[in-house]
């Protein structure tokens, strides 16, 4: 019997869920899914420069898992830029950490 997966934490859901070609007409087009899990690792490590250490702590997996993470998701969109096919972001195995306090000494939205 395998082991659970852990919950990666994410920060936030992505501003737009696809990318398409835009010299070919969208349908008929293959579609390639990145998890929501893969772009926060290209977020983390490509886009904000943070080392892979630092990154998994954020997502609170290994640094071997992020590694993983990491390389699975540049090479789906490798995949959807070289073969034009249509990228969506989408899916996963994550959570958002919570913020804040969430419940208050008077409740929900309770008075001041």
């Amino acid at each position: 019997m395998p082991r659970p997966r852990k919950i990666r934490f994410v920060q936030g859901r992505p501003i737009v869920n696809a990318f398409l070609p835009s010299s070919v007409p969208p349908w008929g087009r293959e579609e390639v899914f990145l998890p929501i899990e893969g772009l926060e690792a290209i977020k983390l490590n490509d886009f904000q420069g943070l080392d892979q250490e630092t990154a998994a702590r954020m997502m609170n997996v290994s640094r071997q898992t992020f590694g993983r993470i990491l390389a699975e998701a540049r090479a789906i969109i490798a995949d959807a830029l070289v073969m034009g096919k249509i990228l969506r972001i989408e899916g996963g195995h994550f959570e958002m950490p919570h913020r804040g306090r969430g419940r208050r000494r008077r409740g929900w939205g309770g008075g001041f």
